[in-house]
């Protein structure tokens, strides 16, 4: 019998196994989860103390209290939004316990519209079982042909 956690596992390279590329993509429906909340304390939960995170408008976070400012002026309300589709694209495995992590972000504005995309990239890194962001560079997706050609058909 099939492991149904694995049917739509996203491109996955590298050496890490199957059960950890499942539990990243439980992780960035975390991330989603947690910023719908509104949670401040549940999204930080999933940064490293030590994270660095370069924000889509191009804010450069280093550390606990510049991720915390951030998040405290950001995350709370965030749960009032229509919404948004996350999408893990691509995994790569650097180590066992390290992995690039390849995200497409679809937000909804409160009228149920799509609003201008996002394609982050996390780095994550494993310790004590658990997955955390070590980095992280989101990125605002303008105009992607390649995106428009393929929801096309």
């Amino acid at each position: 019998m099939a492991d149904d956690r694995f049917r739509d596992l996203p491109d996955v390279l590298g050496d890490g196994t199957l059960d950890d590329a499942a539990a990243i993509v439980e992780f960035v429906s975390e991330v989603l989860a947690s910023q719908r909340e509104g949670s401040v304390p549940r999204v930080r939960s999933l940064f490293r103390d030590d994270a660095v995170w370069t924000t889509a408008h191009g804010r450069r976070l280093h550390g606990r209290a510049a991720i915390d400012g951030f998040l405290a002026r950001t995350v709370r309300g965030s749960g009032v939004r229509a919404g948004a589709h996350y999408r893990v694209e691509r995994i790569l495995f650097i180590r066992p316990d390290v992995a690039a992590v390849s995200v497409r972000v679809r937000p909804l504005g409160s009228d149920g519209a799509p609003q201008l995309e996002s394609a982050p990239l996390y780095v994550l890194s494993k310790e004590d079982g658990a997955w955390r962001i070590a980095a992280a560079q989101s990125t605002a997706v303008f105009d992607d042909p390649f995106a428009r050609q393929s929801r096309a058909g």
